[in-house]
């Protein structure tokens, strides 16, 4: 009897629609689309697919329990062998979805498949039970991604060994005790000799890096502070002069306010991660300078710093994120500014 396979999506790969639709409620089509239909056709006769459950991000993320509620009862009818959620890339909020289905699924007693970008935060949510497929952090490399999935799927319905290294998916963390033909002390001097003479070598336990920040000081009178905005949500002048990208940005820029009481009229979001719509009708809900103002002006801060920097978050790759935060860090430190007021989306 073949193997029954669900799949889940979000508005976008599902073809319901973009930020527009990310509200869309979930629902069940036995009809395949996107990539669920893509990664389908690599199967077999051993694997059946029973279908795709569609959901908006937005509405995952706010209606949750609602969301789980109704992929638990699609998954109680079809009774599927294997969940197949995404390949959701660098995209966030579809990640932390993906990670979500897949934990229902895992519950149910469901082998859960999933493709992500290292990056995103949704993969340490589902790393440790899912078989998450190594991805880029864009959908521009969907046709490597699916593959990778398949493969994963018809691997794991037939019950053949999988590999972090041969099949290209996030390790588990598990451990597990394996026979080999050297014991424990001849690895680990071939290891170090190795080490010692510049060769190559792979390490059996590799260590974990861990970003530690330390915090700053506080700041002791806040009526005498110089406090700066800075966001990641992607707040530019009308026109986007500088071209800051609407998705994995590659740069940051700063505007000068200091002839400004408030943003609503003169700048706009170019993010491409959110509904616009409210931020675009006042920029200030995204970057408060009319609030940061009104304190200024009652003395409960001491000067609002002349330039807002920014960039846009969604995609951004952290180490790009590292590179901005350090660089615009050192800017504000030389020129004295005390606090910074820094917002997302």
């Amino acid at each position: 009897m073949a193997k029954k396979v669900l799949f889940y999506l979000n508005q976008f790969f599902g073809g319901i629609g973009g930020e527009d639709k990310a509200d869309f409620e979930p629902e069940f089509r036995a009809e395949l689309v996107g990539p669920a239909e893509a990664i389908a056709k690599n199967f077999g006769d051993d694997l059946e697919a029973v279908g795709v459950i569609i959901c908006g991000d937005n509405f995952f993320g706010q209606k949750e329990d609602e969301a789980r509620a109704f992929i638990a009862q699609v998954i109680d009818e079809q009774q599927p062998d294997i969940f197949v959620a995404g390949p959701a890339f660098n995209a966030g909020r579809y990640g932390f979805a993906c990670a979500g289905a897949c934990q229902v699924a895992n519950e149910a007693g469901v082998t859960c498949v999933s493709g992500m970008y290292e990056e995103n935060p949704g993969l340490e949510h589902c790393q440790s039970f899912a078989w998450v497929a190594q991805t880029a952090n864009a959908a521009a490399q969907m046709r490597k991604a699916l593959p990778l999935m398949a493969n994963l799927v018809k691997k794991l319905a037939a019950g053949e060994e999988v590999t972090p290294d041969d099949d290209k998916y996030f390790a588990q963390g598990r451990r597990e005790c394996i026979l080999v033909e050297e014991r424990g002390s001849v690895r680990a001097v071939n290891m170090l000799l190795a080490r010692l003479n510049d060769e190559e070598f792979t390490t059996e336990l590799p260590m974990p890096s861990f970003d530690v920040v330390e915090p700053a000081a506080p700041i002791l009178d806040l009526s005498k502070a110089t406090i700066a905005l800075a966001t990641s949500g992607g707040i530019v002048p009308n026109g986007n002069p500088d071209r800051l990208q609407s998705a994995s940005a590659q740069q940051w820029n700063k505007y000068d306010i200091s002839s400004y009481d408030q943003l609503k009229g003169d700048f706009y979001t170019v993010h491409g991660g959110f509904d616009p719509v409210y931020c675009n009708e006042t920029a200030d809900r995204v970057l408060p300078l009319d609030a940061l103002r009104d304190m200024e002006k009652a003395g409960k801060i001491g000067k609002v710093y002349d330039f807002f920097y920014a960039t846009t978050g969604t995609g951004t790759a952290v180490a790009n994120a590292r590179k901005f935060g350090e660089e615009i860090g050192k800017e504000l430190k030389e020129a004295g500014v005390d606090g910074v007021l820094l917002t997302s989306t």
